[in-house]
């Protein structure tokens, strides 16, 4: 081959290199732009028809905290759905969000120490996405990679640790993903069962980041502003003050039980119950052993713990993080014991 030939050869190798790293960065830049909760080259995110949370006649449907009943059998089958949703996270505050089997949070899964989790994802999504479960002791390049959109993944685990724990979107960039509501808890109760409960409830924080006021359009994701951890809205399940207008309820002398976990992204919850003391605290939620009577616990993000409470006198008592600034931003709900009626300045 002749030097020019060579060049010419060596020239067109060049050029379509190029091609492919500009469409690369192009690609990337689009997902990156999604990830931020904005338009990538025009295209503009899936508006979806109807907000995901909220009842035909437009009222919020509080997110269920009851704990769901025990899944049964040697093998429990999880399908996980992904799809690009519009959620209402405080009152007339509307959020293009992704969620987990339609909410954000995303289910609560409640299994047993010892059975195995079967789990799906599928991808209706319009950028890649994963899902990994803290309570899973798996290889996370295989079982946690990124499913594209029209696309699922499946993997088995078995549930050998008992607590409460969080599961994820962990896509890169896992920030993007996870303050976009990509977030969910899965209870595994020990072998050895727990103290007896009357109620159960479980409380999932997290943190909201806007790129707008969300009434007249759906806000979306504000990296800017989840980069400096400055929320807009932090939540129990999903909503800023969902437990105030609508109280989780106990009987005077009822063991209430809340299996917490801190999905973040950012923020650690400081988890307190005004006029009361923590009976039972599973710090870390390790279920091996309890702290008594103490008054806050740290649920740091990506963790969980577990708190018994026993209440005699009925009344309005606020479950809160002790980080005030978070209650400002709606991280309280009200445990109503006995029935009381009237409202609480916390």
């Amino acid at each position: 081959m002749t030097q020019p030939e060579e060049s010419a050869t060596n020239g067109a190798r060049r050029r379509r290199r190029g091609v492919a790293c500009a469409a690369a960065a192009a690609g990337a830049l689009a997902l990156a732009a999604a990830a931020a909760g904005a338009p990538a080259g025009g295209h503009q995110l899936a508006q979806p028809s109807a907000v995901a949370n909220v009842s035909a006649t437009g009222a919020h449907i509080p997110f269920p905290a009851k704990l769901p009943p025990l899944r049964q059998g040697a093998l429990v089958k999880v399908h996980l759905v992904l799809k690009d949703i519009e959620v209402e996270i405080a009152p007339g505050v509307k959020y293009l969000a992704w969620g987990f089997a339609g909410g954000a949070p995303g289910p609560v899964i409640h299994v047993r120490q010892g059975q195995k989790v079967q789990l799906t994802l599928t991808n209706n999504g319009m950028i890649p996405h994963s899902v990994d479960f803290h309570a899973a002791r798996i290889a996370p390049n295989v079982a946690f990679k990124d499913v594209n959109p029209g696309k699922s993944i499946r993997y088995t685990f078995t549930a050998g640790d008992a607590g409460v724990f969080m599961y994820h979107c962990g896509t890169k960039p896992v920030l993007a993903h996870i303050a976009n509501g990509m977030y969910g808890a899965i209870v595994v109760e020990p072998t050895t069962p727990l103290p007896k409960a009357d109620r159960e409830y479980v409380l999932v924080s997290s943190e909201w980041y806007l790129n707008g006021d969300g009434l007249k359009t759906p806000a979306t994701l504000s990296m800017g502003k989840a980069r400096a951890v400055q929320p807009d809205f932090v939540t129990w399940n999903g909503y800023a003050g969902q437990y105030v207008k609508a109280p989780l309820t106990a009987d005077p002398g009822d063991t209430v039980r809340f299996w917490v976990v801190d999905a973040g992204p950012s923020l650690n919850t400081a988890f307190h119950i005004v006029g009361t003391i923590l009976n039972r605290a599973w710090v870390n939620a390790d279920l091996t052993q309890y702290e008594r009577n103490v008054q806050t616990v740290l649920v740091p993000a990506g963790g969980g713990a577990v708190f018994d409470v026993k209440i005699d006198e009925p009344g309005l008592y606020p479950f809160v993080s002790h980080s005030f600034a978070s209650v400002d931003l709606g991280l309280v709900g009200l445990l109503n014991v006995g029935n009381v009626g009237g409202t609480m300045s916390h």
